[in-house]
C-alpha cells in the first residue's frame, strides 16, 4: 500500500489529503479554518503560525494508523504570500497574502527605479502587479525597518511549510515565477528587481536554492514527524503554489491542456511547453510545477463574490442557486463587476463591487443571484481571449474548486466560455495535486503518466456548451466589458 499526503494550504483553511495510489483513492481528507487580519487601506494578513497549527490539526484529525504508512508529502499553499523569516527560523511580522492591495503604492515605486513596465517585462516576462511578492517585500522595508533589518530569509507560504516539515530552505520554480522577482524564461532569480527593492544589500542571499520539479525537497524531520505522527524520514516533494498544484489535480500536464479553478479567486490556466507572454498583462507567464509553464489568468474575486451576495441576504447555497436559476441569462440587463477585493486583472487596486443597470421592471433578486454568478465567468473569458490572441486554443475545459460544485454555475461557464466542460471525481484538486507530485517524487514514473493513471473525471457534472445560449452571453459579456472600461478610471 502506497499513501501519499498532499497538504493544501489556502487562504480559508488548510486541507490534508490521503492518497491511496494502490486502490486509486482517497482514504482521508480533513481541513482546518483559518482567520484572516483584514484592514480598510487593502492589508489581507495571516500569521504563519497559523498554517503550522492548521496542519497539526489536520493531521491530528486522521488515523494515526493511516498516518504511519504515509510515504511522502507533498505541500500546495496560496502563491504570492510573503513569510519574512530571521536568521534563526523566526517569523518576523504578519505574512501579506495575494489578496493583500495596500501595496499598490509599491507596485509603481519599483515599476518607476526599473524603468517603466516595457523594462520590468523584458526582466521577468511579467509585470509588477499588486498581489505579487516583490511590493510587499518593499513594504516591510518601508514600513516596518526592524522587522526588515532582521530579514535572512525570503520565503513563500509553501516554502515555509516545506522549512516547517524538513528544515530546508527551499523553492521551485513554479511558486516562484509569481513573486515579480523572478526571470521566468532563464528561471533564476531577477537581481535587477533585487537590486530595486534594495540597492544596499544583497537580497539574493535571502532567497531559497531552487528545487527543480520531480526531486524532493528534504525529507521529514524527527520533530515534524512527531508532532504530526507520521514517518521520519520520508520524502517531501518540491511542492508548489496552489494554482500549479491544481494543474497537477486536474491533469493539466500536456500541451493544450485547460483549468479553470472557481476558490475565492479565480484562475485560467493552461499547459505549454515555452512560455506564453502577454505585454498586455492578462496572462501571467508562470512556470508550471511540472517542468514546464503555466500561463495564467488569475482574478481576485470568485466564490468571494457569491458567498457576499449570499450573506447580503442571508440565503444559503442551494437558495442563490435556485434563484439565479429563475433568472434569464444577461439577467434582464443587470450587471456586476465582481471587485470586492480589488482586482488585479484588469489591474484596479483600488476596485470596488457594483451593481448596475437597474430599472423598475429588473431589480429583483434572482437577477442579482445570477448576475455574481455570470460576473465570475465574465472576468475570466477575458483571459481565454488572451490565450487565443497568443496562439493557446484549448478545446475543452477542467472545471475545479468550490464553484465546481454548483450546476447552474458550471453550465454558465461552459455556455459562456463555449468549451466543453469536465469535472474531476476529486475535488480537492490542490491537495490531490500535492499529494501526486510526492507520487511523482518517490517514483519512477513521469507526471504525464502519474496524472494519466490517477486524475479521473465526474461523467454526471460534464457539460457541453449549447449553440443557443452563446448570442445571449456574447451581449451579456460586451455590456460587462462596457461597464469595466467606464469605472476604470474611479478604480485606478
Amino acid at each position: 500500500m502506497q499513501i501519499v499526503a498532499g497538504i493544501d494550504t489556502g487562504t480559508q483553511s488548510t486541507k490534508v489529503l490521503c492518497y491511496d495510489a494502490d486502490q486509486k483513492k482517497v482514504v482521508a481528507s480533513v481541513s482546518a479554518p483559518h482567520a484572516m487580519i483584514s484592514r480598510e487601506d487593502g492589508t489581507r494578513e495571516q500569521e504563519a503560525i497559523w498554517f503550522l497549527d492548521a496542519i497539526r490539526s489536520c493531521f491530528a484529525q486522521i488515523d494515526p494508523k493511516l498516518r504511519k504508512q504515509i510515504t511522502a508529502v507533498g505541500v500546495s499553499a496560496q502563491q504570492h504570500g510573503f513569510v519574512p523569516v530571521g536568521s534563526k527560523g523566526e517569523v518576523l511580522a504578519p505574512v501579506k497574502l495575494w489578496c493583500d492591495t495596500a501595496t499598490s503604492q509599491e507596485c509603481d515605486i519599483l515599476i518607476d527605479r526599473l524603468g517603466g513596465e516595457d523594462r520590468v517585462f523584458s526582466l521577468i516576462d511579467n509585470q509588477i502587479l499588486v498581489g505579487y511578492t516583490a511590493p510587499k517585500v518593499l513594504h516591510l522595508k518601508r514600513h516596518n525597518k526592524e522587522a526588515y533589518d532582521k530579514l535572512e530569509h525570503i520565503l513563500l507560504p509553501h516554502d515555509y511549510i516545506n522549512f516547517y516539515l524538513t528544515g530546508v530552505y527551499s523553492a521551485e520554480a513554479g511558486d516562484a515565477s509569481g513573486t515579480a522577482f523572478f526571470d521566468v524564461k532563464r528561471q533564476v532569480w531577477s537581481e535587477d528587481v533585487l537590486s530595486a527593492l534594495d540597492d544596499k544589500r544583497s537580497l539574493l542571499s535571502t532567497l531559497p536554492p531552487l528545487v527543480r520539479a520531480g526531486e524532493a525537497c528534504g525529507r521529514v524531520t524527527k520533530k515534524a514527524a512527531k508532532e504530526l505522527g507520521i514517518p521520519e524520514g520520508i520524502p517531501v516533494s518540491s511542492g508548489c503554489g496552489d494554482n500549479m498544484a491544481a494543474a497537477l489535480g486536474t491533469g493539466c500536464v500536456k500541451p493544450g491542456s485547460l483549468t479553470m479553478s472557481m476558490g475565492t479567486s479565480g484562475t485560467l490556466f493552461g499547459y505549454s511547453t515555452s512560455t506564453v507572454s502577454d505585454k498586455k498583462g492578462r496572462l501571467a507567464a508562470f512556470c508550471s510545477s511540472s517542468g514546464g509553464y503555466l500561463p495564467l489568468l488569475c482574478t481576485m474575486n470568485c466564490t468571494i463574490t457569491t458567498e457576499s451576495i449570499r450573506s447580503l441576504f442571508g440565503y444559503d447555497v442551494k437558495k442563490l442557486d435556485e434563484l439565479a436559476l429563475k433568472a434569464p441569462i444577461g439577467c434582464e440587463g443587470v450587471t456586476m463587476l465582481p471587485f470586492f477585493n480589488g482586482e488585479r486583472v484588469p489591474n484596479l487596486p483600488h476596485g470596488k463591487g457594483v451593481l448596475a443597470g437597474f430599472d423598475l421592471s429588473n431589480m429583483k433578486v434572482e437577477n442579482i443571484a445570477r448576475a455574481a454568478l455570470e460576473s465570475s465567468i465574465y472576468a475570466m473569458k477575458g483571459g481565454l481571449d488572451a490565450f487565443g490572441e497568443l496562439g493557446f486554443e484549448p478545446k475543452h475545459l477542467v472545471l475545479t474548486g468550490g464553484g465546481a460544485k454548483s450546476a447552474i454555475w458550471r453550465k454558465i461557464a461552459s455556455d459562456a466560455l463555449q468549451l466543453p466542460l469536465s469535472v474531476p471525481s476529486i475535488v480537492e484538486s490542490a491537495a490531490f495535486g500535492a499529494a501526486l507530485q510526492a507520487l511523482w517524487t518517490d517514483s519512477s514514473q513521469s507526471i504525464e503518466e502519474v496524472a494519466a493513471k490517477h486524475v479521473q473525471f465526474d461523467e454526471e457534472k460534464g457539460c457541453e456548451p449549447s449553440e443557443e445560449n452563446r448570442e445571449g452571453y456574447e451581449k451579456a459579456y460586451e455590456r460587462y466589458q462596457g461597464y469595466v472600461q467606464a469605472m476604470t478610471p474611479l478604480f485606478r
